[in-house]
């Protein structure tokens, strides 16, 4: 199992995950030629997309999605309350696949595992895929860490994990105040210290990627998350890799 970011952040995210015969997209918030662009330089066609998961409704997670998937007649998968979110779809939507936020399903040679987060949206979930020998945890758009996300995070061999912002950087940027408690409250974003939190309390012992993800640019530093998460799982900040709005990461190899 292989897995790829096209982007990371508040102006857009899309993941790439490839086992096998079977090749996933988690979220889509670009537009249909950033896309095929970003596509292109992991050397992918959108054709070779066998379904577009979406983890919740906000705009920079589902914005390309209907008329991306539209277009190459790839299958969405939701949950029942995103899908809900979506409001009106136009005439030549894509179909969906509409899936329990805590049962594990199918997909060619993946299964995958969504489970339900603490996030302002309708119904979100985040997604762990196995290939049968290895695991890769995916955890974006969470306010808090609970005991559910630890458990289902607990025995993964790579991990995708938010690391939005430093208090700090936040607490003193140009953001409204009202803004400034949505990210930092309970259904907002993690902060380097809360993601760090979670590798505490996970088994380290397996893990072969740690990747910091949808990085606030204005509230955040990369230096500032690896740090932060080379602490926790004590190793220096060069082994964790950061996700980027603009190139997100290339492929990683799990063993």
């Amino acid at each position: 199992m292989r897995f790829a970011s096209l982007g990371s952040g508040s102006r857009g995210n899309a993941l790439v995950v490839d086992s096998g015969r079977t090749r996933v997209l988690v979220d889509c918030g670009f537009s249909g030629r950033s896309m095929l662009e970003r596509l292109g330089r992991l050397g992918l066609e959108a054709a070779s997309i066998d379904a577009l998961l979406v983890t919740h409704e906000h705009s920079d997670h589902v914005s390309g999605v209907v008329r991306f998937a539209s277009r190459f007649g790839i299958p969405v998968v939701l949950t029942h309350g995103t899908f809900a979110a979506l409001g009106e779809l136009p005439a030549a939507a894509p179909v969906f696949r509409l899936v329990d936020s805590h049962a594990a399903f199918a997909l060619g040679d993946l299964e995958i595992l969504p489970y339900p987060v603490p996030h302002d949206a309708r119904e979100p979930v985040q997604f762990v895929f196995s290939d049968g020998a290895a695991r890769l945890g995916v955890l974006t758009d969470c306010g808090r860490i609970t005991p559910h996300v630890v458990e289902v995070l607990g025995r993964c061999d790579a991990l995708v994990l938010e690391c939005n912002h430093d208090p700090e950087l936040l607490s003193a940027s140009s953001y409204p105040p009202m803004l400034k408690r949505r990210i930092a409250g309970n259904f907002g974003h993690l902060d380097n210290a809360q993601a760090a939190g979670l590798l505490a309390q996970v088994d380290q012992r397996r893990l072969q990627h740690v990747i910091a993800a949808h990085l606030s640019e204005e509230n955040n530093r990369p230096e500032l998350a690896c740090q932060a998460l080379a602490e926790a799982l004590g190793c220096a900040a060069d082994w964790v890799a950061v996700a980027s709005q603009e190139e997100g990461f290339g492929w990683r190899q799990l063993a």
